[in-house]
């Protein structure tokens, strides 16, 4: 086994490759060898404090390689409350290259594993089997955090020789289930397994889906879309599974829900880069949805610092109700009044739903492991069909709402004195002056309390309902009193791990020309 010593590589030059700031090592070379035999190389070094965020070490592959295996491990020092301790993820390109955009990607893992391997017809989840061929590939190094001493890590680098085997060809689900035609579908976009941090296998999710009431979920790994090929027997007519990946940057989280099997997003860069429109771009291109996700979130990195101009829909609801999650309702709700205030509401030429309009709110439960709880919240969607084009276009549009589980159902509607009738995300067109009825009906939530949300402020709070959950709510009111409404459904305030906690809210109904 030979050995390579990184040491002091906190003075080497940092340069950009149109990602965020990176520093690319020495190169690592193995000769060759006969088949079955093995190669190890062994590299150390230490990353300072203030390193850049991504550290490549180039890995030279000759001919002839069958498999490479890579591990490594890393120092974990003591360091004072309130200071972050190491932390290194690490990922895999091949001799396609680093270049912003993902050609040479072949898996990432952060922080999960400390070995991975990747061959012609096999590898690790998190990572894309495929052809070894011979060139510079790079080890992706990310110190997400690095304590004041430092990190020291050490890597492993293994190459097995010999013939190799074929790559399988991916099998995706279908992009259709059997749906009960228009009706209202449950989901849950923002799931991990074993293909990146979480716990659960594949197969844990489907069968945690269904027992959850999910009508459709979205694959959304890490920076990897290496579970895309491993979905396809889990579906069926009763489970629509869409693909895309969480694009886990630096400078916060963002569901790419929905893309075209086999599309990566690439993570590599921050705010100040200017480079997300283009990547959000690429998540329409590929047919998917831009939805920021958890956009208050205290962990590092997951604070939303691109601004909402590019997005689809927001996630405003992420697992368990917490503070973040109420900061991020009220910050949704203030984007309402402003797309009031703008004309971007849906108002005859000048606004349009969606995209360049007012962003429609979401919840998933962003289950990872035991005891994340699938469909806690859950997405519940108006749409056609139980396709990905129609779960997507209502999505888009706002006709959705948000449960806590699949025991809460919503109605709401705005109706006006001549038989106008508008639905959740939809425009009630009427005169300012016209009287308008705001009808809600809730079962499941038993002595929750309804209220109403406008662009003025909470208008209306109702009496809890009855322990059996179910009840009904009228408010009566204007278009010039309410421009929009928006229906809240609360826990008492002495229940859940949040005083007046959700169990459900709705996208809003427009009032007015």
């Amino acid at each position: 086994m030979c050995e390579d010593d990184h040491a002091g590589i906190g003075r080497r030059a940092m340069f950009v490759t149109g990602a965020a700031a990176a520093l690319t090592l020495g190169s690592v070379s193995f000769a060759s060898a006969a088949p079955r035999e093995q190669r190890k190389r062994t590299v150390r070094g230490t990353l300072p404090t203030g390193s850049p965020d991504f550290v490549y070490v180039p890995v030279e592959v000759p001919a002839g390689v069958r498999e490479i295996h890579v591990a490594y491990t890393y120092d974990r020092p003591t360091v004072p409350a309130g200071t972050q301790g190491n932390a290194l993820d690490i990922g895999l390109f091949d001799e396609r290259g680093t270049e912003l955009g993902g050609r040479g990607f072949r898996g990432w893992s952060g922080g999960a594993r400390t070995e991975f391997l990747v061959r012609a017809d096999d590898a690790t989840p998190g990572y894309l089997p495929g052809r070894i061929r011979p060139g510079t590939w790079h080890l992706a190094l990310g110190p997400y955090t690095v304590a004041p001493q430092g990190l020291s890590y050490e890597i492993t680098i293994t190459l097995t020789y010999g013939e190799q085997d074929e790559t399988p060809r991916p099998v995706y689900p279908p992009e259709r289930a059997k749906g009960r035609g228009r009706a209202w579908y449950r989901g849950d976009c923002h799931l991990h397994s074993e293909y990146s941090d979480g716990r659960y296998t594949l197969a844990e999710i489907a069968e945690l889906a269904r027992a959850a009431g999910l009508d459709f979920i979205n694959s959304s790994e890490h920076n990897t879309h290496s579970a895309h090929a491993h979905w396809a027997g889990l579906a069926g007519d009763d489970l629509l599974i869409l693909l895309g990946e969480e694009v886990t940057t630096r400078n916060g989280h963002v569901v790419a829900l929905g893309t075209d099997p086999g599309t990566f997003v690439d993570w590599r860069y921050r705010a100040r880069d200017n480079r997300f429109g283009r990547f959000a771009r690429q998540i329409r291109r590929a047919g998917g949805l831009v939805v920021p996700a958890h956009p208050h979130a205290t962990c590092i990195g997951c604070n939303w610092k691109f601004g909402f101009g590019e997005a689809d829909a927001v996630e405003v609801w992420n697992g368990a109700y917490t503070p973040d999650d109420e900061v991020a309702l009220a910050d949704w709700d203030g984007m309402l009044v402003a797309a009031v205030r703008e004309g971007r509401d849906g108002r005859g030429e000048g606004g349009v739903e969606g995209k360049g309009g007012w962003l429609p709110a979401m919840g998933n439960s962003d289950s990872h492991r035991s005891p994340d709880v699938i469909g806690r919240p859950q997405t519940v969607v108006l749409a056609d069909d139980l396709t990905r084009e129609a779960i997507q276009e209502g999505i888009r549009a706002g006709r959705s709402y948000v449960a806590e589980s699949s025991r809460v159902s919503l109605a709401f509607t705005a109706s006006g004195g001549r038989g106008e009738h508008a639905g959740i995300g939809e425009r009630l067109r009427v005169d300012r002056d016209t009287p308008v009825t705001v009808r809600v009906e809730v079962t499941g939530a038993p002595r929750c309390t309804v209220r109403l949300v406008t662009d003025q402020g909470v208008l209306f709070t109702g009496d809890p309902l009855p322990v059996s959950g179910s009840g009904v709510v009228e408010w009566r009111t204007t278009a010039s009193y309410a421009a929009y409404v928006r229906a809240e459904v609360r826990h008492e305030t002495a229940a859940g791990p949040l005083p007046g906690a959700l169990a459900a809210f709705t996208n809003p109904v427009f009032l007015g020309r």
